[in-house]
């Protein structure tokens, strides 16, 4: 096995839950005498390293050759996907119904033809009921196969064979369309990743059109449930490039309902609920709506609450991102920066935790929300800590607007912190990154000549040049593409603190009302 496979083995057993190392024990018991039970002795070597090292393995390993340990490696893994596939039968809707064609597959080998019909229909009405189309087609397939090759009960009902039929075609044209909207999704996706926001009116345009281009022609009246949520996920996306959160958050909204209208469907795929109602907060949050917000955050407790049994390692991980997101953003949108801190703890322990499953995107999206709220509590130092973290942080492919945001907030921290030697390199340093990643616009050149004209000698930082300066932003405001940069960086509000003495924290209070003091 080579190396990078022994290493997929080490984060398989790493990632493992105490329940789940307790069903592998008793399932490798089970299965094996003691004779081969030198892959348990394995299991315990990788289960106790805290890094994967194959000297320590070898040192540790009684009565295992290297030449034996390829093998056994490979062996471990299936035998924990073995039993790990035991565990998730009951909580993967999908698992299940595969399981069901499997043992139909079993009875009609044996020429047990009725019986394997007797479990094809019932686990037709399953997979059908759960949209799950791609399995619902391959059912419909299989049953087509047996009447098709042997003499059933099935010719002797009127319409039967015909409604098979028709209901494979049907169902054909289904997975054809999603296939269509999930290449879209992909495209448009993949056209965020590459370019970010769309950064003016001719690139808004071209997003625009691509996407036509490559939506597929429904009938939105006849889309079945996945089509509908693929169909509005698209919108999202598309919408969400353009910086056009009023429809970004019409089309989340619509996906969140197709589940509320179809309920079941929460507990089959709850992650891909969880990704509608992250949209649609997302949105209310750049929409400014704050009490919207609140009640979006007390429906995602409530299926939360309601769900989280039936989780596995991926969902409780999305909802961990999700979660802390939306807490974040709703004290931002309320001036409850407290409140951030205390929840900053809490997350920092859940990033350690989930170290191997989650990405430097995820993680420069909470380092960015904890910098902007010790800014706004003018903790400024503590801020430059997660922007440090932020700026040196390799993303590779991914391009991160979040970079031109922290080197925004980077220079004004370290202009609060009177750091004016080194703010001449800064503002150097951040032209050439904003000049590399093609995003120059008005509101960085304003905020970046304001603080380049207050380190001139004897400069007098006046209520005068804060009052040019919030009435310059407030020229971009509302100007979809230029003010861009303030949907993260709420510089206005950061002069407005200076011209009144106050914290940011204060006056986001003042301005969201008493409820929220």
């Amino acid at each position: 096995m080579p190396i990078s496979n022994s290493e997929q083995l080490f984060s398989l057993v790493k990632s493992m839950n105490k329940s789940e190392k307790r069903s592998f024990k008793l399932f490798a018991q089970r299965s094996h005498n003691k004779g081969v039970s030198k892959f348990i002795q394995l299991y315990d070597i990788l289960d106790n390293l805290e890094h994967y090292d194959e000297q320590v393995i070898m040192n540790k390993a009684k009565g295992i050759g290297k030449s034996q340990l390829s093998n056994l490696k490979r062996h471990l893994y299936t035998q924990i996907l073995s039993s790990l596939r035991n565990i998730y039968i009951s909580k993967e809707l999908d698992i299940e119904i595969r399981e069901q064609l499997d043992f139909a597959r079993i009875l009609y080998a044996k020429g047990l033809y009725m019986q394997s019909l007797k479990i094809l229909e019932r686990v037709k009405g399953i997979a059908k009921e759960s949209h799950q189309d791609v399995l619902h087609f391959e059912i419909l397939e299989f049953e087509k196969r047996i009447e098709e090759k042997h003499i059933t009960r099935s010719r002797g009902i009127k319409g039967k064979i015909e409604g098979l039929i028709e209901e494979s075609d049907e169902t054909n044209k289904v997975i054809s369309s999603l296939s269509g909207l999930t290449n879209l999704k992909l495209k448009i996706h993949g056209l965020y990743i590459k370019g970010g926001h769309a950064r003016n009116r001719d690139e808004g345009q071209a997003v625009l059109d691509y996407f036509e281009e490559n939506l597929p022609v429904l009938e939105y009246e006849n889309l079945s449930f996945f089509e509908k949520v693929y169909l509005h996920q698209s919108y999202v996306w598309l919408h969400y490039i353009l910086l056009d959160f009023e429809n970004c958050l019409e089309h989340a909204t619509k996906w969140v309902e197709m589940f509320e209208e179809f309920n079941n469907m929460q507990s089959v795929n709850p992650d891909l609920f969880m990704r509608g109602m992250h949209y649609k907060m997302t949105a209310q949050f750049h929409l400014n709506r704050v009490v919207e917000y609140e009640k979006s955050l007390d429906q995602f407790d409530l299926f939360y609450q309601r769900e989280k049994e039936n989780f596995n390692k991926t969902s409780e991980i999305i909802y961990f991102l999700y979660n802390y997101y939306a807490k974040l953003d709703f004290a931002n949108l309320n001036g409850r920066f407290d409140k951030s801190i205390s929840l900053k703890r809490e997350i920092e322990v859940k990033l350690d935790e989930y170290e191997r499953h989650i990405d430097n995107h995820r993680v420069l999206q909470f380092y960015y929300k904890f910098a902007w709220t010790h800014f706004a509590r003018q903790e400024f130092g503590d801020a430059i800590k997660y922007l440090n973290k932020i700026l040196s942080l390799n993303v590779k492919h991914l391009r991160e607007d979040i970079q031109c945001y922290s080197w925004l907030l980077f220079i004004l921290s370290h202009f609060e912190q009177e750091n004016f030697a080194l703010l001449t390199h800064l503002i150097k340093s951040a032209s050439n990154f904003f000049e590399k990643m093609k995003e120059k616009n008005k509101v960085q050149e304003i905020l970046m000549k304001f603080v380049r004209t207050r380190l001139r000698p004897n400069h007098s930082m006046t209520r005068k040049a804060y009052k040019e300066l919030i009435e310059d932003l407030e020229h971009y405001t509302k100007d979809t593409y230029q003010g861009k940069a303030l949907l993260y960086l709420d510089a206005k509000i950061w002069a407005e603190s200076k011209l009144t003495g106050t914290s940011i924290e204060i006056i986001k209070r003042r301005n969201a009302g008493s409820t929220f003091i």
